[in-house]
């Protein structure tokens, strides 16, 4: 039986660490997740969601500011762990991947090579992609790097948004993650080097400003963005009078669709009732679902009845 110390810490990671704790063929000894973090309007301090399920099943939990730290390495070491399962969680240092004696796996969402880095589900939303998917890897020195293990494909539905995409890629990780752990328990699992490719996007983490609507691309572009940052960060753009509005669904409009001739991107339409619009390169961006400051989510026709368009 395998000892297995978990990593991770949003909600994201909680499928894999429940689908090991089913695993017969080993036991998680320990979490490993972030600090407890100010959150909400009282700034009290709130426990990661990984915390939350492994106090739920009794299990110690560790919580480093310090991954390099000697007391904190020493802690971990003294579970004896025979392997580590890491989830969305920080970069680890080599003396902790490297601890336990069939080292360190991560479970990434994306099919590596592609989109190494912390935002890989944004990513392939906002260039447009149709398929993506998840991948098992062993960890090395370099971010995402490590020979892979398994891989699953998860298509890509038309309406997907981060939200949608994120809650099936979490399912599809769980289950990877498991498969993976029994071929590594079993001797059986691959280890193959990642190709070096031309064609590698990346995925860095996303900025406040990688949100902000950029009105010369092509309206398929910008909802594609849209979809990708929604419902968070989500994408936003500013209004004529200064003022941001949140833009979680949008739709591509041709001129001949709207009844309307394109504009100078960057301009705005609105008829105050139905519809509010902004022309990008090749269409308008039709806006459906919104949020204008200091108000709630809303559809643009809820929001049109006490809203009207500045100048």
């Amino acid at each position: 039986m395998l000892n297995l110390i978990f990593m991770g810490t949003p909600d994201f990671a909680v499928p894999t660490l429940e689908s090991l704790l089913a695993w017969p063929g080993g036991r998680v000894v320990a979490v490993v997740t972030a600090p407890d973090r100010p959150a909400g309007r009282g700034r009290q301090l709130q426990a990661s969601a990984v915390k939350v399920a492994a106090e739920a099943h009794g299990l110690p939990v560790l919580q480093p500011t310090n991954l390099k730290s000697p007391e904190f390495q020493a802690e971990l070491k003294s579970y004896a762990a025979d392997l580590q399962v890491v989830v969305a969680f920080r970069m680890l240092p080599e003396a902790v991947w490297n601890m336990p004696r069939l080292g360190s796996i991560n479970i990434h969402a994306s099919l590596l090579p592609q989109y190494r880095g912390a935002a890989p589900i944004n990513w392939a939303l906002m260039h447009g992609d149709q398929e993506t998917g998840v991948t098992s890897f062993f960890l090395r020195h370099e971010i995402d790097t490590g020979d892979l293990i398994l891989q699953e494909q998860v298509p890509i539905a038309p309406d997907d948004d981060f939200g949608s995409l994120y809650d099936k890629l979490k399912t599809v990780g769980a289950a990877l993650a498991r498969r993976s752990v029994e071929a590594i328990a079993a001797g059986t699992a691959p280890s193959t080097p990642q190709e070096q490719r031309p064609d590698l996007r990346p995925a860095p983490k996303l900025q406040k400003e990688t949100g902000r609507l950029d009105f010369g691309r092509p309206a398929a572009e910008l909802v594609n963005w849209v979809r990708g940052l929604s419902p968070i960060p989500t994408a936003f753009a500013a209004l004529p009078d200064g003022r941001l509005l949140k833009i979680f669904r949008a739709q591509a409009l041709p001129a001949d669709a709207a009844n309307q001739p394109l504009a100078t991107p960057g301009t705005w339409a609105s008829d105050d009732r139905h519809y509010l619009r902004v022309a990008a390169a090749d269409a308008w961006l039709d806006l459906l679902d919104v949020q204008l400051e200091g108000k709630k989510r809303m559809p643009v026709a809820e929001l049109l009845r006490g809203f009207k368009l500045p100048a």
